[in-house]
C-alpha cells in the first residue's frame, strides 16, 4: 500500500549541513524567529482519511532505516555539511541506523558531534501524522497516553490529526549538573493536582523532554555530565522503551531514537557514563579531527563567517597552524584543539584586514600574513597547555605559527626564482608593512618585481589580481624569505614590520 510519508529526494538539509530539512516556506520567519513549516493542504486531516490514503505506520527507527537505504541506493548525500567523515565515522553511523541502534558519539571537543546528531533528523520523513493536540505527539494508529486512547475510542475515524515536520522531531538537552529527572522524564504537576485531580491520577504528570520528543530523535550532549542517579532514569527508555514517573504504574511505550555525545576524558575526569547505560547503547562511534590538510581547509572555508577576503594560501597557513597546535607536545592532548580554533582564527584574520581597510580608507579588505599575528594572543584561551608551560603560551603559539607559515611557503612556492624579491633590499633598502600600511603603500615600495606574476599564480591569485591580493602575495613572500633566512626582519615600536637584507 502507498505511504503518505514525504521524504523529499531534493530535501536533504540546509546548506550549512544541519540536516534539518529544507528551509521554511516564504513568510515563515518573523523578527528572526523561524516558525514551524506549514503542512501542505492536500494532507489528510482525520484518521479515516489517513487510512483511506493507505498510510502505513513506521517507527522512527524504521523511517531512518528506509530513508537512509533510499539515499544510499540513489547515491545522494546522507549528511550534508559533514566534512572529513566520509570514510571513517559516517559508515559506522549508517550501520548503527540500519541496525536500529541508539548510539553515543565519543570524541574530543570541536569534532562536529552535535552537528552530526542534528543532521540525523534530515533522514526522517518530511511530514508525519500525529493526533491533533496530543501532548506526546502520538501517531493516530498508536495512541499511548490514557487521554489520547480515550479520544481515539470516542472519535473513531473522525479523530482529528495534524502533521509534524521533521524539523520539529529533534530534541536536544545539554547535560548539566543541575539537570533533574523531572527535566528529562517528568514529574507531578502541582497545578493539575490543585485543579482537583487525584494525586494518583496519571494525567497529573507533566512530561519531560524525552517523552515530548516521542516520534522523533532525542540527543543528550555531554552525557557524562549527568549525575549518575539521573542517568539511571534513561535505562528504561533505552531498553524497555518506556518511562516511569514517581512510582506511577504507567507504561508509556515511546517511539524514538536516543543519541548522545561524550568526550573520552569524561569517563574518568568530569564524570562517567554508568556501565548499565553504556551497555544499553547499541553503538559507540569514535569521531576525530580532519585527517589531512585538505579536509581542514575545507572545514574552515565551510564554517568561517569571513568579513574580508582571505586568500587560499592564508587558509592553508591557518589549517597547518591548527594541526601544529594539535600535535604540539606542549598542549594537553586530552583536551584536544577544537575545529573552532581554526574557524575563529580565520575570522580573526579577516577582521584584522577589515580594520586596516577602515583605518586606511582602502576600497577592499584582503587579509595578509601579518594579520595572522593577532591570532596568537586572541585565541590563547582556546588551547589547554601542559602545566609545565605556564607563562610560555603566547611564545609557543607564535613559534608554531612561524612553522606553519614556513611550511606553506615551501609547499606553495618551492622551485620558483625569488631573487627578484631579495634584490629589492639590496644596498640596505627596507620594505615596510604592517597593520597600518595599505596595499597601495606596500606595492609602491615594491614596484615591478621579476617573477611576481608566477608567485601570484602559484598562490591562486590569478593573472589579474586586485591591489589587495597582490599585496597579500608580496607580504607572504617577504615573510617566507625571512623564515627561510634569506631576509632580515625588524619589528618597530608602532607595530610595523621592516624587511631588509
Amino acid at each position: 500500500m502507498p505511504s503518505l510519508a514525504r521524504t523529499g529526494a531534493g530535501d536533504q538539509g540546509q546548506s550549512e549541513g544541519s540536516g534539518l530539512g529544507r528551509p521554511p516556506r516564504a513568510g515563515s520567519s518573523v523578527g528572526g524567529v523561524t516558525k514551524a513549516p506549514i503542512p501542505p493542504t492536500d494532507l489528510p486531516r482525520t484518521l479515516g482519511d489517513l487510512r483511506a490514503h493507505g498510510h502505513e505506520f513506521r517507527t522512527v527507527k524504521q523511517e531512518l532505516r528506509d530513508n537512509l537505504l533510499d539515499r544510499l541506493r540513489r547515491g545522494e548525500p546522507r549528511f550534508p555539511g559533514i566534512v572529513g567523515y566520509d570514510d571513517t565515522v559516517l559508515p559506522e553511523v549508517e550501520r548503527a541506523l540500519l541496525a536500529g541502534h541508539d548510539m553515543v558519539l565519543l570524541g574530543e571537543r570541536g569534532q562536529g558531534k552535535t552537528r552530526l546528531l542534528r543532521a540525523l533528523a534530515g533522514l526522517l520523513d518530511e511530514w508525519t501524522p500525529v493526533i491533533a493536540g496530543s501532548e506526546l505527539r502520538e501517531h493516530p494508529y498508536q495512541p499511548v497516553t490514557p487521554a489520547s486512547r480515550r479520544l481515539a475510542e470516542e472519535a473513531g475515524d473522525a479523530l482529528p490529526i495534524s502533521w509534524l515536520h521533521r524539523r520539529e522531531r529533534y530534541g536536544e538537552k545539554l547535560a548539566t549538573p543541575d539537570t533533574s529527572v523531572g527535566d528529562l522524564i517528568g514529574d507531578v504537576d502541582p497545578i493539575k493536582v490543585a485543579q482537583g485531580r487525584a494525586l494518583g491520577d496519571p494525567e497529573t504528570i507533566h512530561f519531560g523532554l524525552v517523552p515530548r520528543t516521542n516520534r522523533g530523535i532525542f540527543a543528550v550532549n555531554e552525557l557524562p555530565d549527568l549525575a549518575e542517579r539521573i542517568q539511571v532514569s534513561l535505562l528504561n527508555v533505552l531498553e524497555e522503551r518506556d518511562v516511569q514517573v514517581r512510582g506511577y504504574q504507567l507504561r508509556l511505550p515511546l517511539d524514538l531514537l536516543l543519541v548522545a555525545t561524550a568526550n573520552p576524558e569524561d569517563y574518568t575526569n568530569r564524570g562517567r557514563i554508568i556501565t548499565p547505560l553504556k551497555d544499553r547503547f547499541g553503538a559507540e562511534v569514535r569521531t576525530h579531527y580532519p585527517v589531512d590538510l585538505a579536509l581542514e581547509t575545507a572545514l574552515i572555508r565551510q564554517e568561517a563567517a569571513l568579513v574580508a577576503t582571505v586568500p587560499d594560501h592564508l587558509i592553508d597557513v591557518l589549517a597547518r597552524y591548527t594541526r601544529q597546535v594539535r600535535e604540539s607536545p606542549a598542549v594537553d592532548p586530552r583536551s584536544g584543539v577544537s575545529a573552532r580554533f581554526a574557524i575563529a582564527a580565520a575570522e580573526t584574520v579577516a577582521a584584522s584586514a577589515l580594520r586596516r581597510c577602515g583605518l586606511r580608507g582602502e576600497r577592499e579588505a584582503v587579509a595578509r600574513i601579518g594579520d595572522t599575528v593577532s591570532v596568537t594572543s586572541t585565541l590563547r584561551g582556546k588551547v589547554e597547555f601542559d602545566s609545565g608551560e605556564e607563562g610560555r603560551e603566547t611564545e609557543i603559539l607564535a613559534h608554531l605559527l612561524r612553522l606553519a607559515t614556513a611550511e606553506t611557503f615551501r609547499d606553495r612556492l618551492s622551485g620558483l626564482d625569488l631573487s627578484g624579491f631579495t634584490g629589492l633590499v639590496a644596498g640596505g633598502t627596507t620594505i615596510e608593512t604592517g597593520d597600518l600600511v595599505s596595499a597601495g603603500e606596500l606595492l609602491a615600495q615594491v614596484g615591478t618585481v621579476p617573477g611576481l606574476a608566477k608567485v601570484l599564480d602559484r598562490l591562486g591569485l590569478g593573472d589579474a589580481p586586485s591591489p589587495g591580493e597582490a599585496a597579500s602575495g608580496v607580504e607572504f613572500v617577504l615573510e617566507g624569505l625571512h623564515l627561510t633566512r634569506r631576509l632580515a626582519k625588524e619589528l618597530t615600536g608602532d607595530g610595523r614590520t621592516r624587511y631588509g637584507s
